[in-house]
């Protein structure tokens, strides 16, 4: 059966999105998460319009990994309530929040799509062959919510939109590492295979309660690597003003202490969460939103 007709065929009965996972349940989450940390920033008429995108991924990720049922049709069900959204009749409450904000900025659907389409392939893909291959992941999974946010900015050049794909790749990618353990358990693995060989990691080394030298070394230059995915957040950073400057600073600092605080931790990654803390992010923070003032990147506007 097409998947047309899949989601035709979601009745009321299915709606998983209102019976199992309400909308105050997804946005009650939004504590743990970098985003709705740079959304207190921000006034509360574009907080809206961002809190509304937010819920939407929410919705996605916790069905995709956490609805007991068919999880391939649950997906469809979201689909068609995309179909609906961009044909101006959204259903589901958090589809009439995100009305809005797709008709007030002209949002592309292209980004909700590469969001669902993440989460169609966690339910089929669990392991990576190489990096490339990752980032083709991220490309799905994590670059369409910055430039939804660069959208919402009204700031999305090309040059910002590259900066913010490299930045959200890395902010996954970091994740991944602090999640490395529990992502084992549910039997996903994101760490490419080429790095698995070069460490000599197994996927037993994943499991255990402490992290080996092994495992350690191959967190430490997957960390490294990620550094250079965050780098360009710097100039893009500078490159904006007022609450957005403070807002994507906030996600830029977030990942760079997340990395500082494994880095302090001896790549430790399993023996425990390791929270990058207040004092870090601010150590991050201050440097970078300091530098848009004194030296304002001049990209193209």
């Amino acid at each position: 059966m097409e998947r047309s007709q899949h989601r035709s065929q979601v009745g009321a009965e299915s709606r998983p999105g209102e019976d199992q996972i309400g909308l105050e349940a997804i946005m009650s989450r939004a504590g743990s998460e970098n985003f709705p940390v740079a959304l207190r920033l921000l006034p509360s008429s574009i907080r809206g319009h961002l809190q509304a995108i937010y819920g939407y991924a929410r919705l996605v990720d916790n069905l995709g990994d956490e609805y007991r049922g068919d999880r391939a049709q649950v997906l469809d069900w979201l689909e068609g309530q995309l179909d609906l959204l961009f044909a101006g009749a959204p259903d589901h409450p958090i589809f009439r929040r995100l009305s809005p904000a797709v008709e007030t900025f002209g949002l592309s659907r292209t980004s909700f799509d590469r969001l669902l389409e993440a989460n169609r392939m966690d339910q089929v893909k669990t392991r990576y062959s190489d990096w490339d291959d990752l980032m083709g992941y991220c490309k799905l999974s994590a670059n369409p919510v910055g430039r939804l946010v660069l959208a919402v900015f009204e700031a999305d050049t090309p040059r910002r939109v590259a900066a913010s794909d490299s930045v959200c790749s890395g902010l996954q990618v970091l994740e991944h590492l602090q999640d490395i353990g529990e992502d084992a358990r549910a039997g996903r693995i994101y760490i490419p295979a080429s790095y698995m060989d070069r460490y000599s990691c197994t996927v037993e080394d994943l499991l255990a309660p402490e992290a080996g030298p092994d495992l350690r070394r191959m967190v430490a230059s997957l960390a490294e690597r990620t550094v250079g995915l965050l780098e360009p957040g710097k100039p893009l950073v500078r490159s904006l003003s007022g609450w957005y400057r403070v807002a994507i600073g906030g996600y830029v600092a977030g990942g760079l202490a997340g990395l500082d605080a494994l880095a302090a931790a001896k790549y430790e990654v399993l023996g425990g969460l390791r929270q990058a803390g207040r004092i870090r992010q601010i150590r991050r923070f201050l440097p970078l939103y300091v530098g848009g003032i004194i030296k304002r990147e001049r990209w193209e506007e």
